[in-house]
């Protein structure tokens, strides 16, 4: 997890790196980058809430020779609930399919309704990221 005492420029740029090499890892062979949303407003919020780990990120997905794949590109969502860390995963043009909320267990929802759903075909890798990040940021957290 970044230092909560790390400059906020420096923490959400090893959170960037953290979170990519994730889900290189686990969405292979796709490639991602991670798109911040704004530094300062993430900064500002961040000091506020004296948590550097409530904000939502975009993972732009290429082919391993660089093209750009937008379908695969994912929005996820780092926040706490209590001492919880929790995170959701959506796919960020795919509409028609459900979104992954990851606490201590999976739950896959769709996201117009809110209610449970299945497991898409696609969707073992959004789990095998869901519990590394999860890992990585809260290693006291099983």
């Amino acid at each position: 997890m970044p230092s909560p005492e790390a400059p906020i420029g420096s923490a959400n740029t090893d959170l960037s790196r953290l979170v990519a090499a994730a889900a290189d890892l686990c969405r292979k062979p796709l490639r991602h980058a991670v798109v911040l949303p704004d530094l300062a407003d993430a900064g500002e919020k961040a000091a506020e809430a004296g948590d550097s780990l409530d904000l939502c990120l975009r993972l732009e997905a290429r082919t391993a020779e660089g093209e750009r794949v937008p379908a695969e590109d994912l929005e996820l969502e780092i926040y706490r609930s209590g001492d919880a860390l929790n995170l959701t995963l959506a796919w960020c043009h795919r509409d028609d399919q459900p979104l992954l909320w990851q606490g201590s267990h999976p739950v896959w929802m769709d996201g117009a309704t809110g209610l449970r759903s299945s497991c898409p075909p696609q969707g073992g890798p959004l789990e095998a990221l869901a519990r590394r990040l999860r890992a990585l940021l809260r290693p006291d957290q099983g």
